[in-house]
């Protein structure tokens, strides 16, 4: 591959993304805030970054996977923070999901250094981006979008250009609003299927390939029946992202009761301290209502 790509964010998803770009040949340097996380990634044949400053520096294109806006905000702007590396002909990718409204802001910032931006959130949780089959959602210009396009295809097997810059950020929500409100509706019928003495799974079996299957039943609806809280997004993070549902559905004038009710399960939870828990651990807020435990 002749162009490098910088990768700064290592955690529970962007490890996994970066790992995929190394494993398929492309010439990789990372950088994580915590040096700990870069050393599987050097082992595994990237090269290790001593700044994000130093990242954009050496390679023309630079992807970006951290938790927040302010974590965004930080890399860009923070001690020999991305900016001070962009310059003409640079490329930032940012599969963080946060604002769309500092998403433009940050555009602009690179646009004015001679660089380009695209706000590429992904969706398919840590198991997605280890497996490297995660979905992307792209916004920008059809030229950085095409030269963007190899390196994604690392770890992505659904990249769709939805729009100019932003647009990806505003999909990923309508994409979070999808989750969690499918969410809820598997815990309350793996809870149903409980309180009724069902096998639950054979209900699962029975079920997921008709009109009501989906990802999070096929894929978190096993777990929930083991009691198996590992997460493949955790709460806290999935709190962030309804935070941003939420705001930008204020904005828009849209209405969301579902997403909303929802939050509010999950800040319940958070208060008993289990943000780190998967989002799947949904159901335990419903389980504490009615005294009813799936998979017990």
């Amino acid at each position: 591959m002749s162009e490098q790509i910088g990768f700064v964010g290592l955690g529970i998803m962007g490890s996994g993304m970066a790992r995929n770009l190394v494993e398929k040949g492309h010439a990789v340097v990372v950088w994580n805030r915590t040096g700990s996380k870069m050393q599987p990634l050097v082992e595994a044949g990237a090269m290790a970054g001593d700044s994000p400053a130093d990242v954009a520096r050496r390679c023309s294109t630079v992807m970006i996977c951290v938790s927040d806006t302010p974590d965004v905000d930080a890399v860009l702007h923070g001690e020999d923070g991305l900016l001070e590396g962009v310059s003409e002909g640079s490329l930032v990718v940012d599969h963080s999901t946060i604002s769309p409204g500092a998403t433009a802001e940050f555009a602009e910032e690179v646009r004015d250094l001679g660089g380009a931006w695209i706000d590429a959130p992904v969706s398919g949780g840590s198991e997605g981006a280890a497996k490297g089959t995660l979905s992307i959602m792209v916004g920008g210009s059809d030229e950085d979008v095409a030269r963007a396009t190899s390196a994604m295809e690392a770890f992505g097997t659904t990249i769709t250009h939805v729009g100019p810059v932003g647009a990806g950020q505003q999909v990923k929500i309508v994409n979070q609003i999808l989750v969690v409100v499918n969410q809820l509706a598997v815990s309350e019928a793996l809870l149903f299927a409980q309180a009724a003495g069902l096998d639950l799974s054979a209900t699962l079996d029975a079920v997921k390939g008709g009109a009501a299957g989906s990802w999070m039943l096929a894929n978190r609806g096993p777990q929930m029946i083991e009691r198996d809280w590992r997460p493949g997004f955790t709460i806290d993070l999935q709190q962030k992202d309804l935070r941003l549902a939420l705001e930008a559905a204020d904005a828009a004038g849209t209405p969301i009761p579902g997403t909303a009710l929802v939050f509010q399960l999950y800040r319940a939870l958070q208060n008993e301290g289990l943000g780190a828990e998967g989002n799947h651990a949904l159901v335990k807020a419903l389980e504490k209502m009615s005294g009813i435990e799936v998979g017990s």
